[in-house]
């Protein structure tokens, strides 16, 4: 997934207004998956982001956010998570396009909100799993609070985030506003597929990591 990169961009990248639109129903990052034995982790109720709606995290301390920068990786060593990341938009449906679901061990970023370590709230997907078994982000509904995840960056610096929440959410009712809003603070969401299964329907749901970037290295 390496790319040639010639330093921060000036402009601004902020689609929220459009994407929270569209994005209020949930994201379908698999339309189908497989019966994995009892299925993927789900997240336990220690992890829930146990805050009102609306209401926004503040980290005890704030470190500088970084410019603008493609991500490059995304790690989260408690769940054995390092993964290439590419690039990922919009697919006809409006939902974010989930990457190649033939390769496993990959994530994507969506590039066209902010960069991780930005100002705001950047987006990491990736597939619970394919047709041939669990994937890249099979996981997720098992980390922690307190859990590190690090996003290297095309600029050679990494943004290293806290989790402090992670919730499922039906892809019925999918809070757009809580997921993607912008709290002041540099942000990271990772979403996969999660809830029930069906081999009709596929996933019901999403599961969302909150965390928020503690430091860059």
């Amino acid at each position: 997934m390496a790319e040639d990169y010639n330093g921060p961009e000036s402009r601004k990248r902020s689609p929220w207004g459009v994407l929270a639109l569209v994005m209020l129903t949930g994201i379908a990052l698999m339309k189908n998956g497989v019966d994995v034995a009892l299925g993927p982790p789900q997240p336990a109720a220690a992890a829930s982001l146990n805050r009102p709606e609306g209401e926004t995290f503040a980290p005890l301390a704030t470190p500088r956010s970084l410019d603008f920068a493609p991500a490059e990786r995304v790690r989260i060593p408690s769940i054995g998570v390092d993964a290439p990341i590419m690039k990922v938009g919009l697919d006809p449906d409006d939902w974010i396009e989930a990457p190649p679901p033939e390769d496993p061990n990959i994530a994507g970023w969506y590039q066209n909100g902010v960069s991780p370590g930005q100002r705001g709230t950047a987006v990491v997907v990736g597939h619970v799993d394919n047709s041939s078994g669990p994937a890249v982000f099979y996981g997720l509904g098992s980390v922690e609070k307190g859990r590190r995840i690090e996003v290297p960056r095309l600029d050679g610096k990494t943004a290293v985030f806290e989790v402090y929440g992670v919730e499922v959410y039906s892809k019925d009712d999918f809070p757009g506003a809580r997921v993607y809003g912008d709290t002041g603070y540099a942000e990271l969401r990772v979403i996969t597929c999660g809830g029930g299964f069906s081999q009709a329907n596929g996933y019901d749901g999403n599961v969302v990591v909150f965390a928020r970037m503690v430091k860059s290295l």
